[in-house]
């Protein structure tokens, strides 16, 4: 890890002294998703209400510029051959939210067991090379927690992004960031700038200069 990209970690925790006691668990969380993405592997990330916007706004931050530009090297944009488009392509960091998928978890849900769906998109995604990212405030989220099951049997390494209580989620998972609140939306509170630091430091490490 370079040590512009564990920076961004220690302005969190500047920012935010009460998260200090998650310090061990981020650094490990950023670790893992290193090494996924430098093996050439793909984060899924799902989560409940409030936590599957958390989904959402991750993908953007990682699959596109969050705050460097990301830009195409010389070969790719010789090969694409088209100026007005490689001027605005950027390099992304393969991220998928499972929550995103309508008409699936429409019909996995009809037809079959709906705190399946997430746990079926990771068997159709995931490979012992991913990452699985469960957002979840209770920690005990029926479909995320069938979706580690499913995750940790494809060899997946699994994250889990809770309030501080001891959950279903952190007996599973192999890292747990457990955020010191106990209700919802200060449990959310804490969880997004968490998120946020974990995406810059990301892009620092495979698009900084340092």
């Amino acid at each position: 890890m370079k040590q512009t990209s564990k920076e961004k970690i220690d302005i969190l925790l500047k920012r935010y002294k009460e998260i200090k006691s998650c310090e061990t668990d981020i650094l490990k969380s950023l670790e893992c998703l290193i090494t996924v993405f430098k093996n050439g592997g793909k984060l899924l990330v799902c989560g409940n209400g409030g936590s599957a916007a958390d989904c959402e706004h991750i993908v953007g931050e990682l699959m596109k510029g969050f705050v460097l530009p990301r830009k195409l090297n010389q070969v790719l944009v010789d090969k694409i051959g088209d100026k007005e488009l490689t001027d605005v392509l950027q390099y992304g960091l393969p991220t998928i939210s499972l929550v995103s998928h309508t008409a699936l978890s429409t019909a996995f849900s009809n037809d079959q067991l709906p705190s399946a769906v997430f746990a079926q998109q990771v068997l159709g995604y995931g490979k012992a090379e991913d990452a699985l990212l469960c957002i979840s405030t209770s920690g005990n989220s029926l479909n995320c927690v069938s979706a580690v099951k499913v995750a940790k049997a494809l060899n997946m390494k699994v994250i889990s992004l809770t309030g501080m209580k001891d959950s279903k989620l952190s007996e599973l998972s192999d890292i747990t960031i457990k955020v010191p609140a106990i209700r919802t939306h200060e449990i959310q509170e804490y969880h997004l700038p968490i998120y946020h630091a974990l995406c810059l430091a990301l892009e620092n490490e495979f698009f900084g200069d340092k």
